[in-house]
């Protein structure tokens, strides 16, 4: 078996056995990339059948000269995930990296942003331009429903239920979910369709699009970045901040005014609970208060 009918195989499992999005099977894909060109490198003919751990050790190996631990701890897991893979075809009897350790990262916490930051951020936004209300709209939905950017991108307007008060959200894995809407997102999203959708030539095929570009099309992710990345320096935010970051800020402020990890995990659309706990390392002063509230020797 070859590399490339090997890698071939395993997007066509990821997409159809486990339904990843295009994003994360590119991901996984990049994983292996890096592990073959590595073997190209260093001429070293073998199959991924035949591949054996030390030859996998001495990849890790020359990798921890180049990125972070992090980035080693995930490219170790989608090794480990496409050997498992070739298990499960009954390609190989065993997986070479099941004896490699991934490095300790630690856990990562994620930058947040403070209410007035979000505020200064949206009031920075140009309205007398065409975009401005889009790009307002945006913003209030990435903060007041936690969307991920794919997931704000791909929004319909079938997809919007305002008298129900809710959006449906396609997440990872295209798994959908019913995150609730506040009023004042619902207002600047409804002022965005009325005043400046409803006027554009909309290309055929994204009628059905919510937040478009300037050619009628679904924006990219890389724009939403943009747009984000040029309001920071507008308004000198030192902060490194992301569409993300406002999913971030979403979860850590619901928690700090006393939501509850189950609801935040499923408005967040978090497979585990455990994924949703690492707000809860955010703000400490959060366990304080549930200790001092609820706890009877208090």
């Amino acid at each position: 078996m070859k590399w490339d009918n090997a890698l071939k195989d395993y997007q066509l499992y990821l997409k159809i056995e486990r339904g990843l999005s295009k994003n994360s099977i590119d991901s996984y894909v990049l994983d292996v990339n890096k592990l073959i060109k590595y073997l190209d490198a260093h001429s070293i003919k073998i199959s991924p059948i035949a591949i054996d751990a030390e030859t996998i050790q001495h990849f890790i190996y020359e990798l921890a000269k180049t990125v972070n631990a992090r980035s080693q701890s995930r490219i170790i897991s989608g090794l480990r995930s496409f050997f498992s893979y070739l298990i499960f075809e009954d390609y190989r009897t065993d997986n070479p990296l099941e004896l490699i350790e991934s490095p300790k990262t630690g856990r990562k916490l994620p930058d947040t942003l403070a209410e007035a930051e979000i505020d200064a951020l949206i009031n920075a936004i140009d309205l007398s331009k065409p975009e401005g209300e889009r790009n307002r709209a945006m913003l209030e939905t990435l903060y007041g429903c936690g969307l991920r950017v794919s997931e704000l991108i791909q929004l319909k307007l079938s997809d919007l239920f305002f008298e129900e008060g809710f959006i449906k959200v396609t997440g990872k894995g295209d798994k959908q979910r019913f995150v609730p809407i506040v009023e004042a997102t619902e207002k600047y999203i409804q002022i965005y369709r009325t005043q400046m959708r409803v006027h554009m030539n909309i290309k055929p095929g994204f009628e059905d699009t919510l937040f478009l570009n300037r050619r009628g099309k679904q924006l990219s992710r890389a724009m939403v970045f943009t747009i984000i990345k040029q309001l920071a320096e507008k308004i000198g935010l030192k902060k490194n901040i992301s569409p993300h970051t406002f999913r971030h800020s979403f979860a850590t402020h619901l928690l700090q005014n006393n939501a509850d990890l189950r609801s935040i995990q499923l408005m967040l659309g978090h497979e585990s609970i455990t994924t949703t706990e690492i707000y809860v390392h955010l703000d400490k002063s959060h366990l304080k208060h549930v200790i001092e509230t609820y706890h009877p020797r208090k």
